[in-house]
């Protein structure tokens, strides 16, 4: 059976507030241009997962009448608080030390995959064709070298590359310009980085992973539009990140825990720090006698504009945390990303016009560019000099100096360099989830909804399979069973010997693999159309 195509001017990649948020602009300013939205889940939002404080001047600019009624931006903050935690105590910081991007005055507290599916609702009334549950499997190359659209993956092949009764050819959809907003670490992504070089001159891309459960409490604990944010314990020792929780409405909370991938300990568990955090006095006075009722975990880029590549090319634009538009020194992205993708659909539609476009002007004449220059260093201040110092910098530079300090901090050292041999550390152990506060990879996987179709090849590639078992394990007792917060990677006995099993079915799609490995032998692909977490309200 032959490969149907189908034309469109534009085709968005991700369901994303990049990518809808670029489909609306386009269609705003063009209503005549057809443009079309492929999003990997099985509907939009249910790969969504972010914090979210979310500041709405973008949505505002995006749809100044309608975002009035953007139920989503129903729960200001009210309170916002920042804690320093040691094992047994909290600090409040005082809110003239806190720098000032981290204030949330004026912001929401929300869902970021509710309001997703609100954009989407806008796109399609504006006349954008959105396709949930078809990923793209591969970018198209026309004779001269220029993107020329995208191609879906054949559907219904099993684990061993052959036909099943449910086969059915993939599409080519071919496009005048093709704009890529998948989120952090895209496959297509990092492809597109590599093959039209647009990382020339910048830092490595900086990760964290992010993980969140929502919680429903006891009415009398619960107090809507508070914000706690946290730094110090559980990640020490060289360790960054920093954990949340947020008040929002009927009794719910947003409790979550960020671990900077740059760490250096292989012993390092993201998910047990996560679990050790909700056990804190501060936290679990919250969370005593709560329901948790949602679980996730996804990969944030954090590297700044130090690391922001180059977004157009030739075909197309990248955008969004797929380019590493979120700022740093906010630890915010979505309104980046809506921004991101307002500049790029002003962009491709002057391509689309034969109109002379210059998107390095476009982008550095935009607030997006000042906001990130302004935060330039906040991220790399913390990996170069440590919390202690970086923090201190980062308070004369945004509170004193109001960001005009003149220099430019950098971290050329890419996240999966950093690891250290397990001949210089021994492991620490972490204590047993209680399942009250604390909880195994298990019981929270099934509270992500994520399933894939158990018959069909592993969208986990490694690039050499000796490495994980003749390297990783003898040089850091394989950290990819400890960083990833699925289960997908285990170590297990084979008729004797060790070897290296991937449990691809219960991946969250949250890329840390892809990012950590030491040898980057693990390649991030996506599974069939519709498959993976299920997300409800995160």
């Amino acid at each position: 059976m032959d490969r149907e195509s189908i034309e469109y001017d534009v085709v968005v990649v991700g369901g994303g507030p990049a990518g809808l948020s670029a489909a609306c602009k386009l269609k705003q300013l063009n209503s005549e241009t057809s443009v079309c939205l492929l999003e990997k889940g099985s509907e939009i939002g249910s790969h969504i997962i972010s914090g979210a404080i979310f500041e709405p001047e973008a949505l505002f600019d995006l749809f100044p009448e309608e975002s009035k009624n953007c139920p989503s931006l129903s729960i200001p903050v009210e309170k916002d608080e920042v804690h320093f935690l040691t094992a047994n105590s909290a600090y409040k910081v005082p809110s003239f030390i806190t720098p000032k991007g981290l204030h949330n005055k004026g912001n929401f507290i929300i869902s970021l995959g509710e309001m997703c599916k609100w954009l989407s609702e806008r796109a399609m009334d504006l006349g954008v064709d959105i396709f949930p549950g078809f990923p793209a499997n591969k970018y198209l190359l026309n004779e001269d070298g220029h993107v020329c659209g995208i191609a879906t993956a054949d559907m219904g092949i099993d684990k061993n590359g052959d036909k099943k009764s449910t086969w059915a050819p993939g599409m080519d959809i071919l496009a005048k310009q093709t704009i890529f907003a998948e989120g952090a670490r895209g496959h297509l992504g990092k492809k597109l980085i590599n093959e039209f070089n647009l990382s020339e001159g910048k830092s490595p891309q900086h990760f964290a992973i992010g993980f969140k459960e929502i919680w429903e409490l006891e009415s009398e604990l619960h107090s809507t539009g508070d914000v706690l944010h946290t730094v110090g314990w559980p990640l020490t020792k060289g360790t960054t990140g920093g954990g949340f929780l947020y008040h929002f409405d009927n009794n719910r909370v947003a409790v979550g825990l960020i671990v900077d991938l740059n760490y250096s300990n292989p012993y390092q568990n993201p998910f047990k720090d996560f679990q050790s955090f909700k056990h804190h006095k501060l936290i679990k006075k919250y969370l005593k006698g709560g329901k948790r009722i949602s679980y996730g975990a996804r990969a944030i880029s954090k590297g700044g504009i130090h690391s922001l590549v180059r977004m157009d090319f030739d075909g197309g634009m990248i955008i969004g945390c797929d380019a590493g538009t979120l700022n740093p020194g906010k630890i915010k992205g979505s309104h980046c990303a809506i921004k991101s993708g307002m500049l790029a659909a002003t962009h491709v539609n002057n391509k689309l016009t034969s109109t002379d476009s210059d998107f390095n002007a476009i982008f550095k004449s935009s607030s997006l560019y000042r906001e990130l220059k302004e935060s330039r260093n906040f991220s790399n201040a913390i990996h170069k000099f440590g919390f202690y110092l970086g923090s201190a910098y980062n308070f004369i530079d945004y509170n004193i100096f109001q960001n005009k300090l003149p220099f430019n901090i950098k971290d050329d050292n890419a996240d999966n360099e950093n690891l250290i041999s397990i001949r210089d550390i021994k492991p620490t152990p972490y204590p047993t989830p209680d399942n009250k506060l604390s909880f195994d990879i298990t019981s929270s996987l099934f509270l992500s909804g994520t399933n894939h179709e158990e018959d069909q090849p592993s969208h986990l590639k490694l690039s050499n399979a000796e490495i994980p078992i003749n390297k990783n394990l003898v040089e850091f007792d394989e950290p990819a069973q400890r960083y990833c917060p699925a289960g997908v990677y285990e170590i297990i006995d084979r008729d004797g010997e060790d070897y290296f099993q991937i449990n691809a079915p219960n991946c969250l799609h949250c890329k840390t693999c892809d990012i950590k490995d030491p040898y980057q032998n693990i390649t991030w692909t996506p599974p069939e159309g519709g498959g993976g977490p299920n997300y409800i309200g995160m």
